[in-house]
């Protein structure tokens, strides 16, 4: 006898396998989308060909005959290797790629080891990050390809949509070594001017002296002269001279958590003082759905990271 699979007996036997299944013909019918009706109908059918009952139609359930059975594991083994050699062969979607630029220092210790819990997450966006920190508009952005940005600055955007995603704190820190060389200090006025780590840069435009100036008047303390202390532009330049054991940097908590929780590094004199500076998200209007993913991942991670800190550090009065 040639029996050849015809679209309508396929059709029969899909609407079959799900209603021998789920031993109900409404389960089948929101399985495949359609009608109830159209299920029976279509198992009406293929029973119609076959000359032969293949369920047993009681009040509660689905009663599958023996032949019914027979035919239900037949089939199941038959749609799993088919479905199992489609996954195999098709080819994965390709990966969306959100450009992303972000303040180097920001990057380098906060942004990438994180990006292994983004990737598992969305395995399917690709993120390209690269650092820079100079001040965007739209029209830098739009020429420049940017999709979106990180930046540690006052905010202020006018032609761009910005989230301030996290806060910062600023404590000064240095290497145990570099204590033990130089112990007794507990005051701010026990701090020279030789001594402390400048990241000159702290934003872009932001003053030479901006977070060691901040955290001075915050502690209500005259800052000393700021001739001999090292200048850099990178906090990250800052950070490693500290633990190198060649002064104190002002720490960003983004920045040294890590590293104090470590002991790589100390905090020194209490509680942090809050920055006037804050890390935004910046995209133009409307970002595509990956850098959406971006956002919302990011302000995930920050929520995770303030638990974090609030149990390492000291946060700044109120």
């Amino acid at each position: 006898m040639d029996i050849r699979l015809s679209p309508s007996l396929l059709v029969w036997l899909r609407s079959f396998d799900a209603a021998a299944r789920h031993g109900s013909f409404t389960k089948a019918a929101a399985e495949l989308c359609i009608t109830q009706g159209a299920v029976s109908q279509q198992v009406k059918q293929l029973e119609d060909w076959l000359r032969r009952p293949l369920f047993l139609r009681t009040p509660r359930a689905l009663v599958p005959t023996p032949e019914g059975k027979w035919l239900a594991v037949v089939l199941r083994e038959g749609f799993d290797a088919i479905e199992s050699t489609l996954a195999q062969m098709r080819q994965p979607p390709e990966a969306a790629i959100a450009t992303l630029s972000c303040s180097p220092s920001f990057a380098m210790s906060w942004l990438t080891p994180r990006l292994g819990d983004f990737f598992r997450q969305h395995p399917h966006t690709g993120l390209r990050v690269f650092g820079e920190f100079h001040t965007l508009d739209r029209t830098r952005m739009v020429q420049g390809g940017i999709e979106a940005a990180v930046r540690f600055d006052l905010g202020g955007y006018r032609d761009l949509s910005a989230t301030v995603f996290l806060d910062e704190w600023l404590i000064p820190v240095a290497s145990p070594e570099f204590l033990a060389r130089h112990p007794g200090i507990t005051t701010p006025e026990d701090l020279p001017g030789e001594w402390l780590l400048h990241d000159s840069s702290a934003w872009d435009g932001a003053d030479p002296y901006e977070e060691w100036q901040r955290w001075f008047s915050q502690r209500g303390a005259a800052p000393p002269p700021w001739a001999g202390g090292q200048q850099f532009n990178l906090s990250q330049l800052a950070l490693g001279a500290a633990l190198a054991g060649q002064g104190i940097a002002m720490g960003r908590a983004a920045l040294v958590l890590q590293d104090v929780k470590a002991g790589r590094l100390v905090p020194l004199l209490g509680h942090s003082v809050a920055s006037r500076a804050a890390y935004s998200f910046v995209t133009t209007p409307h970002p595509g759905p990956a850098m959406q993913l971006v956002r919302e991942w990011l302000l995930e991670e920050a929520q995770r990271f303030c638990a974090e800190r609030a149990q390492v550090l000291a946060a700044p009065p109120v």
